[in-house]
């Protein structure tokens, strides 16, 4: 895309603090043990070392961290929508989502199942990914109650009025796991009948193995599982010709604009032609973690304000450039650090096009 002057960019962050945003998906818990490896002691019962921990972090992660990120940057009101478990971790990400000002209403707690959670012990000596130890993770891998999911279809129909966007995050991968989580079979169907009936409102997916499923919603997808649903097996590194043919097909699936990922290069999008957004090139090291939720968030809110998609896959690119900077942590971006972010895309778009 041409450049976006700092003009347009202010005009559209500006109206940030008036988006009212849905988040429905796979809230998971990220439960950081920072521990001291100065202080291990070994088990006198099976000699194996005995990690220290010297402090607990926890922050809402999938869903939640498009939630931080949305707050982060100024959104004006915030619901989340999910399922998780009558238990501590479910008590921790409520207190995390409550100091976010998130509401919570459909949020549905059921007894007998996790609330998941990523468990990520670490070397609080080393900042940097070195310090990172093996994660735990707790997910539910056995069906989702049809009643609990049509709690969260309710209550998602009663604001859906008063909201201006749906970010729906579909986190579960393996598929023996399909419906055990929130954005099942029933879910999907649901939602994209609501797309239908509720045409001016914004439906973004963000689906990590089957982004293929969805209708009716604008969809994120990263370059290699795009060309993988639509002509299997794919491959690890796709050729661009390759991805602009998928995201055609997707296009015709899905009736909405798609965005495609490409990691450091940027964000394709489809509408109102197929076109690669360049992305910010920051110095190394990086973090994606969290990266693509952050993106998800900009863009999410860029559509809310007006923008196209073009230059909503430009705010993304910018949100998240910044995010992957942080790391060890799941990062976050300000609405006011996007202006100097831009200048620095400015400036290298300005340099590529210098002969």
């Amino acid at each position: 895309m041409k450049n976006m002057e700092a003009a347009r960019l202010e005009q559209i962050i500006r109206k940030f603090p008036e988006c009212r945003v849905a988040v429905l998906g796979d809230f998971f818990l990220d439960k950081y043990l920072d521990t001291d490896p100065e202080l291990a002691q070994v088990s006198v019962e099976s000699g194996k070392t005995a990690h220290q921990v010297v402090s607990i972090r926890t922050s809402p992660g999938a869903a939640g961290t498009i939630v931080n990120n949305l707050q982060a940057l100024d959104a004006g009101k915030l619901y989340a929508l999910g399922i998780t478990g009558d238990d501590g971790e479910g008590y921790d990400l409520r207190k995390c989502l409550g100091r976010l000002g998130c509401g919570m209403e459909g949020l549905i707690s059921v007894p007998g199942r996790f609330t998941p959670t990523y468990l990520k012990p670490r070397n609080c000596r080393a900042a940097d990914l070195s310090g990172e130890h093996e994660r735990y993770d707790t997910k539910n891998r056995g069906p989702t109650p049809v009643d609990a999911q049509d709690r969260v279809l309710a209550y998602l129909e009663s604001i859906l009025p008063r909201i201006d966007a749906v970010a729906v995050q579909d986190q579960v991968e393996a598929e023996e796991e399909e419906d055990s989580g929130v954005v099942t079979a029933r879910v999907k169907g649901r939602l994209a009948e609501m797309a239908v009936r509720f045409p001016d409102k914004i439906f973004w997916v963000d689906s990590r193995a089957r982004i293929g499923a969805f209708r009716k919603a604008m969809i994120k997808v990263n370059a290699r599982e795009a060309v993988r649903q639509v002509f299997p097996p794919g491959t690890e590194y796709p050729a661009d010709e390759t991805v602009v043919l998928a995201m055609a097909e997707f296009r015709r699936r899905t009736g909405r604009p798609v965005f495609v990922t490409a990691g450091g290069r940027g964000m394709w999008t489809s509408d109102p032609e197929t076109a690669l957004v360049r992305g910010v090139a920051v110095r190394e090291p990086t973090d994606p973690t969290g990266a693509g939720d952050s993106a998800t968030a900009g863009a999410v809110l860029a559509l809310c304000a007006g923008a196209s998609p073009h230059e909503a896959a430009l705010v993304a690119n910018l949100v998240a450039s910044i995010t992957v900077q942080q790391l060890a942590v799941t990062g976050t971006a300000g609405r006011r650090e996007l202006g100097p972010r831009l200048e620095m895309w400015r400036a290298q778009a300005e340099r590529r096009n210098t002969p």
